[in-house]
């Protein structure tokens, strides 16, 4: 079997040989010459409907793309997937997959295992696709599933806190309805839910799998079934991934698994170093024995991975002034890069959560780069001495 590092490399590049080219060719038209009325029409017609080009050729781009379905084919490689589906980006990812479920289902019920990502979190409790929510924890999805469910949505590592959630035991109490896991935050190179029976796996491909913040999109990774219904929606709302993003998502994946294994060392340095901190509460990282109960990191998950959070005494006041007087992290949204990030999640990316659901006032969250482990110790040291400076001066 070819090695992950070897597939990161070669996938989804196939074809270039023929093409007589070395990197990827990046297809800009968004229209297509057309051999034939009659087939250009039957072209058009598979796949608005979900197919691959016939002999009338790609039609428009909103249709199909080659530097796209290069991304897509790598991407499937990595996933142990027949297919993958791209789109413009994470939740046109996430509303695809939500209104392929309901078209090809049972109904209009969706069990969201909680916590999610702020943005999937928010959209489906909008009810602005048309479904019903019921959100729970992993233990209770065998009683969320109803008859009219279809679809389990769930995020591991989760977002932001780095809880695990063991996927063969949902994957089992979901008991044949479809389970979307949204594999962003673990990449393919320390996790694979396809394997543990999920029928979805997402990606935001904005965060590690273009890694340099400069390429927004999303991808779904699924049977063949699967991929026709998400390229049937795809193709009605218009949420192709442009070619631009695709060839720069696709030319990141080269070296997703040397980028994830570097930044994920660097986590559990930092992570290390944070617990023994006196200003920090805890420490939310996979590899700590505590972050693990159930013993998922070896088993389930090939790694700890490099996303961490983390509490400061001193509430918000005191998570906010951090995010102030750090130079070396980059106060943004976003993360998987290769330069570290930190933000706050319950006034950003988890803001519109219910507020029950909402990640404590007191918590950041840490995107690891590149940087070398201790310029970024020292970076948040600096900026915890600040915190307690200022609590010793009675301005927290």
């Amino acid at each position: 079997m070819t090695s992950l590092d070897t597939l990161a490399v070669h996938a989804g590049r196939a074809d270039l040989g023929a093409l007589g080219v070395h990197a990827l060719p990046l297809d800009l038209s968004t229209t297509n010459p057309l051999p034939s009325i009659d087939a250009g029409g039957e072209s058009y017609e598979s796949m608005a409907t979900g197919g691959h080009p016939g002999e009338g050729g790609m039609v428009y781009q909103r249709l199909w793309n080659p530097t796209v379905a290069r991304f897509e084919d790598a991407l499937a490689d990595l996933e142990h997937t027949e297919a993958a589906v791209a789109f413009s980006t994470g939740m046109a990812a996430v509303t695809g997959s939500v209104l392929a479920a309901v078209a090809e289902g049972a109904g209009r019920h969706v069990v969201a295992v909680r916590p999610l990502y702020g943005g999937t979190d928010h959209l489906l409790a909008s009810g602005m696709l048309g479904v019903e929510t019921t959100y729970c924890a992993p233990h209770e999805v065998a009683g969320a599933v109803r008859p009219d469910t279809c679809l389990v949505v769930l995020e591991t590592p989760a977002n932001p806190t780095l809880e695990l959630v063991d996927l063969d035991a949902v994957v089992t109490a979901a008991g044949g309805v479809p389970v979307l896991v949204d594999n962003t935050f673990a990449t393919p190179v320390l996790q694979n839910p396809a394997d543990h029976g999920a029928a979805l796996v997402l990606h935001s491909a904005t965060k590690y799998l273009g890694g340099h913040g400069d390429a927004m999109g999303g991808v779904v990774a699924c049977s063949a079934e699967w991929a026709a219904a998400l390229r049937r929606v795809r193709a009605v709302t218009g949420a192709l991934l442009h070619p631009m993003g695709a060839y720069l998502l696709h030319r990141g994946l080269a070296t997703l698994p040397l980028r994830v294994r570097a930044q994920q060392d660097g986590a559990g340095k930092v992570a290390a170093w944070l617990a023994s901190h006196p200003a920090v509460r805890e420490v939310r990282w996979p590899g700590l024995a505590e972050c693990d109960p159930l013993g998922l990191v070896g088993r389930q998950q090939r790694g700890p991975g490099a996303m961490l959070a983390f509490r400061v005494e001193g509430g918000y006041a005191a998570a906010s002034r951090v995010t102030e007087s750090v130079r070396l992290f980059t106060h943004a949204v976003s993360l998987g890069g290769v330069d570290s990030l930190i933000q706050h999640p319950a006034a950003l990316t988890h803001r519109p959560v219910a507020a029950d659901a909402k990640p404590d006032a007191d918590v950041l969250r840490l995107s690891i780069g590149l940087e070398d482990p201790e310029d970024l110790c020292a970076d948040l040291g600096r900026a915890l001495g600040a915190c307690e400076a200022a609590e010793l001066g009675g301005e927290v």
